[in-house]
């Protein structure tokens, strides 16, 4: 079976190749747009790429809720973000947005059982 580029990540992605991250993949960048499409409000925030991981982007909604996946490059997300007309901003510059903190800090005891995709369980 031959590998579909469908977001451009192969192409997109430089030279370089974060040593010790697996590298995006499609399920990454569709899972990025299946949680903007299903939350109002979603902006993205890239984070750099570092000798340890691959470029990676966070999707935060209104609410705070937040998602962060590996897309490989800037550009990628960008297209992204294009495509579903939602703004992206570069973390280094303006920092992560205090409503993902403020959900953070709601949601503490709470976290995503791997077996429930999206379903939060409280922990013991």
């Amino acid at each position: 079976m031959r590998f579909r580029d469908r977001f451009g990540i192969r192409k997109n992605r430089g030279t370089t190749v974060a040593k010790l991250d697996r590298e995006a993949t499609d399920a990454d960048i569709e899972a990025l747009i299946a949680f903007a499409r299903s939350r109002p409000g979603v902006e993205f925030y890239v984070e750099p790429e570092t000798f340890a991981t691959d470029t990676t982007a966070v999707a935060v909604a209104n609410d705070g809720e937040w998602t962060r996946r590996r897309v490989g490059s800037p550009k990628v997300i960008g297209k992204v973000a294009r495509d579903l007309g939602m703004p992206i901003y570069d973390v280094q510059i303006v920092g992560y947005p205090p409503r993902m903190r403020a959900w953070n800090e709601r949601n503490r005891n709470r976290r995503i059982d791997p077996g429930s995709p999206g379903e939060a369980v409280r922990r013991p």
